[in-house]
């Protein structure tokens, strides 16, 4: 089921090694295509469509063209149907006895006359690369902050962007906000509750191959920010569950101080205040089928202990989970008795040895390090084990407090050798650190600065380390980002809404193609044919793309050369997936079919 858009006629060709005859289509590219050479279908695509005028798409610029030609074939050679010029936009197919002999040819390539050999056809170059890849020998999560808030989205920037000393409402001559951070998003600074800022990211993750977010998490108290942090978590989480992502938390439980000093609970009843967090946890997120367990139990990660250092404190907050909910648990650096092990993370504390400057040797031992604990008899149930690209916080300059030290990029190969590392030791978790904390520097999501470089990475790691068929490349991350744009273009508009929600579906279930299309067409204004199948006597196909508010008229004619087009249907505007199905004879003239928006 390939999707169409703008394409001109493509023959096929009969016999073994059957393949496409495209002098006018990028002929060449086309058929590396087949061969798996052309990764990015819609490159091409794009290629060709941006070569033709919008007058040759139909009336008013907007429209896109189907062409089936119905014959039927008896003993003699159907009669060739008169080429289409680049502005027709057809695609051939023939009902009937494929002629396997004695077929015209172009280029010496003989001509199919089958509607079955071109839809077949069709469905071959459809079958994307799936993106949900085999599940791996250790799940890849990325550590994700939902600590943003921002404008317009809500009414004011929050501490995170503005550390109290930056002004992102002013915008350098380079178009950048003031920002707390040396990074900057590729989409700007953005809310975290914002849903296609969530949509942007975990369509990123799926096409990156990650397996899910280990979420910072402050409990549920509306107590600072931690209530405005939660809902934002509980936003993200709902977004992970429709890209089919792993769903984790890692809880700062140096809350509790902090509600202490403020006067929000007492130390005495500390303990039951983070049972009842806990008791939260478990009926919002532990219970979930989407969040991930190791061993049949929920993983939940400890940023610390700061507060509750005692194995025996965690195992009476434990004490109130359903049996079947007692977590793993892994605090930093170090297992308590409680826990199934404990996670790395980038030891910044030793660049005061240094001048402020994580070396790689130190970065070395501090793993090793790690590793050696995790292993040494008795070993670890378990641990996790962190991958990060740089560390490059920006507190002083905020005048937040001293800066924890820096930790340099070195190119990628920060990420690059922590990852290797990850991913080929006896870890059973590996966390990417981080998703998003730009005032630490430690980003993978795309910037300004380092573009899709370490999604890039992490795609190459999980192909040679974990699975050899994942089909996923840098250049498919793009469609997360053009998603993202047409979502602010088209915020009020209910009809490319839905169908921007069709894309979503069609990138996250695997069909690249078909959301590249689907995006192609938005972006310029112009519908889009795909799915066209032939059965039963009849011929339906669905309708994507750009779809005017004023509905869609499908079109019919049975010369090209005339140009002379019939309404056969008009279809209303909806929210809903346009289709058009008609009863096709088994006899007679070749038939042309088009699709055009009524209106602008």
């Amino acid at each position: 089921m390939f999707p169409f858009f703008g394409s001109p006629r493509v023959p096929v060709r009969a016999g073994e090694g059957a393949s496409a005859d495209l002098p006018s289509f990028h002929g060449s590219g086309y058929l590396s295509l087949l061969k798996g050479v052309l990764p990015n279908l819609e490159q091409a695509v794009e290629s060709f469509c941006g070569s033709q005028s919008r007058e040759a798409f139909g009336v008013r610029g907007a429209c896109s063209r189907f062409r089936l030609s119905l014959r039927v074939r008896k003993r003699e050679q159907a009669p060739r149907t008169p080429n289409a010029s680049r502005d027709s936009i057809a695609w051939p197919g023939y009902v009937g006895q494929p002629a396997l002999t004695s077929a015209p040819t172009r280029n010496g390539i003989p001509q199919v006359r089958s509607a079955v050999w071109a839809v077949l056809f069709l469905m071959f170059l459809g079958l994307a690369g799936p993106v949900a890849a085999a599940p791996a020998p250790k799940p890849v999560l990325a550590h994700y902050m939902p600590w943003y808030v921002a404008k317009p989205y809500s009414s004011s920037w929050g501490w995170h962007w503005t550390m109290n000393h930056y002004n992102p409402d002013n915008v350098g001559p380079d178009g950048r906000r003031a920002i707390a951070g040396w990074y900057y998003p590729a989409i700007g600074p953005y809310d975290s509750a914002d849903p296609a800022v969530l949509e942007y990211h975990v369509l990123l993750m799926k096409l990156t191959g990650l397996d899910g977010v280990i979420v910072d998490w402050y409990g549920m108290d509306n107590y600072l920010d931690y209530g405005v942090n939660n809902q934002r978590t509980a936003a993200l989480f709902n977004y992970t569950k429709k890209a089919g992502l792993k769903f984790c938390l890692c809880y700062e439980d140096a809350t509790i101080q902090q509600e202490i000093n403020g006067s929000f609970i007492i130390a005495a009843s500390a303990a039951a205040h983070a049972q009842q967090t806990l008791r939260y946890a478990e009926s919002n997120y532990f219970v979930a089928p989407s969040y991930l367990r190791w061993s049949n139990q929920p993983v939940f990660l400890n940023f610390g202990p700061q507060y509750f250092k005692a194995s025996s404190d965690w195992q009476t907050i434990f004490s109130v989970l359903n049996t079947t909910n007692q977590p793993a648990f892994f605090p930093e650096d170090n297992r308590l008795a409680v826990g199934a092990g404990a996670f790395d993370w980038p030891p910044m504390w030793m660049s005061q040895a240094n001048g402020g400057v994580l070396s790689a040797t130190q970065l070395e031992t501090y793993l090793s390090g790690f590793e050696q604990k995790a292993l040494a008899p008795p070993a670890w149930p378990a641990f996790v084990s962190g991958a990060f690209p740089r560390f490059h916080d920006i507190y002083q300059q905020a005048w937040v407090g001293s800066s924890y030290g820096y930790l340099d990029d070195r190119g990628g190969d920060t990420l690059r050798e922590t990852l290797g590392r990850a991913f080929t030791n006896a870890s059973a978790i590996v966390q990417v650190v981080t998703w998003n904390d730009f005032g630490e520097g430690t980003v993978v999501e795309p910037t300004l600065d380092y573009g899709f470089r370490d999604l890039g990475i992490l795609q190459d790691f999980r192909r040679q380390y974990l699975d050899a068929s994942f089909a996923c490349h840098t250049n498919d991350l793009a469609l997360a980002l053009r998603l993202y744009n047409l979502r602010r273009q088209a915020a009020t508009n209910a009809i490319i809404s839905a169908e921007l929600d069709r894309v979503f579906t069609n990138a996250v279930s695997g069909n690249l193609a078909l959301a590249g299309l689907q995006l192609t067409g938005l972006e310029a204004t112009r519908p889009v044919i795909y799915d066209a199948l032939v059965a039963g006597g009849q011929l339906s196909f669905s309708i994507g793309g750009y779809l005017s508010t004023a509905g869609l008229q499908v079109q019919t004619s049975s010369n090209l050369a005339v140009a002379s087009w019939e309404t056969v249907s008009t279809l209303p505007a909806a929210t809903s997936q346009p289709t058009f199905s008609i009863p096709i004879a088994t006899e007679g003239r070749s038939a042309f079919f088009r699709v055009r928006n009524a209106g602008p």
